[in-house]
């Protein structure tokens, strides 16, 4: 019998955020080259003839070359078995990306050297933070013109409140990239772009000061970086592995994912510097991941990954022991005894049928409807349930109807499914059934992918007006009548699919007004699965 604990040990469950085109698949796909799961990194963009991203699969998303669904993807590399949660990068996301940070243990924020922190980065951190994990950050495209490197260190302290604490140091940026030095070793790789799939790129290695590297880098290279080094020395903060697993420090790279160099540097100390998966909160407390009792939340569920089998996947983060697909596990929110039909693993839409896995492992089964985002499994016998979900204030607003009535059927089905997949919300008018469906997305790419989807899935034309509200506020208040609720002329009652009360209002200002003007009314950001 394998030994559970060992097994968990060795797993490594991380996300990777960015702002768009800051390289995050290019390097998810580097990681996977060398973890040997693919032979060829594939061409994100480009022509129609170029080989797609492995990690993007759905119809949209090849014709636009963005992730607009997160994928999971499992390797082994060395004595580690590591899993990634890819999130989408594009500026107009959904919350799915949200969730799947929910799932992870880690997090590896991918920036562009010549652009810093963008909008989107800022976003994704607040949820890291929120959780305290730990973020490691990798500064990619080295090999293009890049920013002062102390400008780009200061701007990820300032705009997004971390300390920083770089592992190694760039030696020029684009034409004049000769390479990295490593503070710990303090020898120096040279940059060498690797081409064609290849994996390996040769390092070459020199100390500061030895007169060998001026041959390597250039004298005039040479005296900036002495000084750059002696710099940084007095004025960045020490490496403390505390500090990084409270998510208070973030250690940094340097590298080109494109062209190889610095990945496999990077993925190195990285698994030295992550841990196995750790407990995780439940109404009953702290769950050992070690424990011999299996126990998963549900963070996402996507409909139709297969057009042909017309299925839904819900995909679970295991969080303790090992799952078997032959034992039967609790539903606690169903209240049943079920076994996990079809147990998968994913690598984007490529599957595996699964005999068993181990905390830290994210695994799909069909879901014949009956699971929702942020359910929790267990054994039988067992009853708790993991931390809520939140669930995200949608930022955009559209009134959506089907073009044919005769389709309502299928309409109706379509978008439930898709809302309960977490990418939309919807909404219906306080007091009115079904009619007037009001779609809240995070990203206005959103609607796109929704109109796409119910076309093409579910074979039904929308039509879809865009609504001026910008801000959305639960009801907390359970003893308040919300229909007698004293409100601006620009705020709007509307109520969820579980039927909870929300406000939705065009102006920030109109929310303190509302609730100024009604006592003992309490409105949140955030609402829960």
């Amino acid at each position: 019998m394998i030994n559970h604990a060992k097994e968990i040990k060795k797993r490594r469950t991380f996300a990777i955020i960015s702002h768009p085109d800051a390289g995050k698949t290019t390097l998810t796909e580097k990681l996977l080259l060398y973890g040997g799961a693919i032979n060829l990194a594939g061409s994100v963009k480009g022509k129609k003839t170029a080989k797609h991203a492995v990690s993007d699969w759905m119809e949209i998303e090849k014709e636009r070359g963005i992730s607009v669904t997160s994928s999971v993807m499992q390797f082994n590399y060395g004595d580690y078995c590591i899993n990634i949660l890819d999130t989408p990068g594009h500026q107009d996301f959904s919350e799915d990306t949200y969730r799947t940070l929910m799932a992870a243990d880690s997090a590896v924020m991918v920036i562009d050297a010549s652009k810093g922190v963008e909008n989107q980065t800022k976003k994704l951190f607040k949820v890291c933070v929120m959780r305290n994990i730990p973020i490691f950050t990798f500064i990619n495209k080295m090999d293009r013109e890049a920013r002062d490197t102390f400008e780009l260190l200061d701007e990820i302290e300032t705009v997004l409140g971390i300390k920083t604490c770089p592992v190694n140091w760039p030696i020029g940026s684009g034409k004049e990239f000769k390479g990295v030095y490593d503070r710990s070793t303090q020898t120096i790789s040279k940059f060498i772009a690797a081409n064609n799939g290849m994996k390996e790129v040769e390092t070459v290695e020199a100390t500061i000061g030895d007169s060998s590297l001026d041959d390597l880098i250039g004298k005039d290279r040479h005296d900036i970086l002495s000084e750059e080094i002696e710099l940084l020395d007095g004025a960045s903060a020490e490496f403390d592995q505390e500090l990084v697993n409270k998510g208070e420090l973030s250690p940094v790279f340097f590298g080109s994912a494109l062209t190889n160099f610095g990945v496999e540097t990077f993925l190195k100390h990285f698994l030295s510097m992550t841990s196995s998966p750790l407990p995780r909160h439940s109404n009953l407390g702290e769950v050992d991941p070690l424990t011999n009792d299996f126990s998963a939340f549900v963070f996402k569920i996507q409909a139709n990954m297969n057009k042909a089998h017309r299925d839904r996947i819900a995909f679970m983060r295991i969080c303790s022991g090992k799952f078997d697909a032959d034992e039967e596990v609790y539903h606690v929110q169903g209240g049943k005894k079920l076994r996990l039909s079809q147990p998968q693993q994913l690598m984007a839409q490529e599957r595996k049928i699964l005999e068993e896995a181990y905390a830290g492992d994210i695994i799909g089964v069909f879901d014949p409807g009956i699971f929702s985002i942020g359910d929790t499994l267990c054994m039988p016998g067992q009853k708790y349930e993991y931390e809520g979900i939140p669930t995200f204030a949608p930022e955009h607003f559209a009134k959506i109807r089907q073009v044919d009535t005769m389709k309502r059927k299928q309409f109706i089905k379509g978008i439930t499914q898709i809302a309960q997949e977490g990418a939309i919300q919807i909404f219906q008018e306080f007091n009115t059934g079904m009619e007037e469906i009001i779609v809240g997305v995070v990203g206005v790419l959103q609607f796109d992918v929704l109109k796409f989807r119910l076309e093409s899935e579910y074979g039904v034309e929308i039509r879809m007006e865009q609504l001026p509200y910008e801000y959305i506020r639960w009801v907390e208040s359970k003893d308040i009548d919300v229909s007698s609720l004293s409100v601006t002329s620009d705020t709007k009652r509307i109520k969820n699919m579980k039927g909870n009360a929300l406000l939705l209002f065009v102006h920030a200002w109109s929310i303190n007004t509302v609730l100024d003007r009604n006592k003992g009314l309490v409105l949140s950001e955030f609402g829960h699965e």
